[in-house]
């Protein structure tokens, strides 16, 4: 059920990346089309939704920049507090690519590695020390800071910016990147467990949540099929409940175990446990639903004109010293 998912996101994901592909063709053929380009491109400007965020908890005013942004931003916290980190494990296209990668490592070699544990705590602890960074930078910008930045051409642009850098990678971004995959295809989720700041908040809201993954220790025949299973090496065979960060809500322990109903995803250990069907009908509706309600409210598209958009691509080489 949770690939089902994942692949369908991920094919909405390269349908936005074609779609923004066109938008950015046209723009370099002069053609200033505002309404062809993806507002769900935006999902891919966090920095830029945090700050939207603090705008409109100090404001009380959705920012007409990159308001997509800021609803997917709010769908993913919104998922986490309720629901576990399942927006990391569900519905982001970069956990879908981590994951493929770490079962091509399995299928290459048989199996994925484990980081030694004086090296694995220290690197995910990296993530946190990023977002600590950014929560730190943010919470301390003022109303008249925050619009600075929010309506500057940097931000109005950055969009255009990130897909520059991609298309145009240097040879130091190549090689990072390249690193990030191939760790990727030894180590489960390398980018998730160790560098994604985005994820390090979607795991500590997730700790509010509720529900949490249970393991009924009279009926466990002690396999450990179910910590083998487990993309973030949580020793869920010897816990009673697990409410770690690093849990994904991906079921993978549950699927794992031979004995039914001795691992559960649920919100007490004596409640029936929820399943994946439903999990992933609760997951979608909350997301849907938030960016449903963002478009029929008007605040999905941005109020970026298309003359505007083509200057500003015009000059995208001096944005970033501008700013």
């Amino acid at each position: 059920m949770r690939s089902y998912v994942q692949l369908v996101f991920f094919i909405v994901i390269i349908w936005i990346g074609v779609e923004f592909f066109l938008f950015m063709r046209g723009l370099e053929n002069g053609v200033s089309a505002a309404s062809a380009r993806p507002p769900g491109v935006e999902g891919f400007l966090p920095i830029s939704a945090l700050m939207s965020l603090r705008y409109f908890v100090l404001t009380g005013t959705v920012n007409r920049i990159h308001p997509a942004g800021l609803f997917i931003f709010v769908a993913a916290i919104t998922i986490s507090t309720f629901m576990k980190k399942g927006f990391c494990s569900w519905i982001c296209p970069v956990g879908y690519v981590s994951e493929s990668l770490h079962e091509l490592g399995n299928k290459l070699f048989g199996r994925n590695f484990r980081p030694h544990r004086w090296i694995d705590v220290p690197l995910r602890g990296v993530k946190y020390f990023m977002l600590a960074f950014f929560l730190v930078a943010v919470s301390t910008m003022s109303v008249l800071d925050l619009r600075g930045f929010i309506f500057s051409d940097y931000n109005k642009a950055a969009d255009m910016k990130l897909f520059t850098f991609f298309a145009h990678l240097s040879a130091f971004s190549v090689v990072v990147i390249g690193a990030l995959l191939v760790l990727s295809i030894f180590y489960k989720n390398f980018w998730c467990r160790y560098a994604c700041p985005y994820g390090a908040l979607l795991g500590l809201t997730g700790l509010l949540s509720p529900l949490r993954i249970y393991r009924e220790d009279r009926t466990c025949v002690d396999c450990g099929k179910c910590e083998a299973a487990c993309p973030s090496h949580l020793p869920v065979d010897k816990l009673g409940s697990v409410n770690s960060v690093e849990c994904t809500a991906c079921y993978s322990c549950v699927e794992a175990c031979p004995i039914k109903n001795t691992m559960k995803l649920s919100v007490s250990a004596g409640s029936r446990g929820v399943s994946q069907r439903e999990y992933a009908l609760i997951l979608t509706s909350v997301y849907l639903g938030i960016v449903g309600i963002a478009m029929l409210a008007g605040l999905w598209q941005n109020s970026i004109s298309g003359s505007e958009y083509l200057s500003l691509f015009r000059s995208l080489d001096t944005l970033s010293h501008a700013f």
